[in-house]
């Protein structure tokens, strides 16, 4: 019978050990992930955002739609998609950016987007979409970003992902997909599938080490 020495050296199973400890405070630090939103349920919110959005503006004659970059225009591009499936028309439709109206753009290493807007958003009612509503200051910096294009009569706010407790600004959505209470020590995780306009949104929590 062959027994393997490696077994029987103290320092094999303090490794075994060590490796089993180290697994469980990276397991604990990282904290659990779950799901507030799955891709079916995801389904069925765009379509309530969109017909929400057909009860209030019928047939888009006087109404734009702009994607907030970089995320928010994924959220957008899906929305109108599905509106212009069921309306029979285009609509007009808009991508902005609002780095350098950002508060903390010179704090940050942030690198730009490209704005694609080529209409005047004169008296018209704009409608802007973001993917989730934080703090609000990047709502903010797009109110103030869309005026270069002109004055419009009504801005309205469609977010998919409204996190209520974490506002420094007072500026809440007019559409939201879901509502999510996230903590301090919460994040939100977006998983885009642009080939199926479908999403999913994950609720990370991370547990503090000291």
């Amino acid at each position: 019978m062959v027994h393997n020495e490696s077994l029987k050296r103290p320092g094999f199973f303090r490794a075994l050990f060590l490796c089993f400890v180290s697994f469980l405070i990276f397991a604990f630090k990282m904290g659990p992930t779950r799901t507030v939103l799955s891709e079916e349920v995801f389904t069925l919110v765009k379509a309530r955002l969109a017909f929400e959005l057909i009860e209030n503006h019928d047939d888009f004659a006087n109404t734009v739609l702009i994607g907030l970059q970089p995320r928010g225009v994924l959220l957008a591009r899906t929305i109108k998609s599905f509106l212009e499936q069921e309306l029979g028309k285009s609509l007009v439709y808009g991508e902005l950016d609002i780095t350098f109206f950002r508060d903390d753009f010179r704090q940050k290493n942030l690198i730009p987007s490209s704005t694609h807007i080529d209409f005047i958003t004169e008296g018209k009612k704009v409608i802007l979409i973001d993917d989730v509503m934080y703090t609000g200051r990047s709502v903010r910096a797009g109110l103030d970003a869309i005026q270069q294009f002109g004055r419009p009569s009504r801005i309205e706010l469609m977010v998919l992902v409204d996190r209520r407790w974490s506002r420094e600004t007072p500026v809440s959505p007019d559409y939201w997909g879901i509502q999510v209470d996230a903590v301090f020590n919460e994040s939100i995780r977006l998983n885009w599938s642009e080939s199926q306009n479908a999403a999913e949104v994950l609720l990370h929590t991370k547990h503090k080490i000291d």
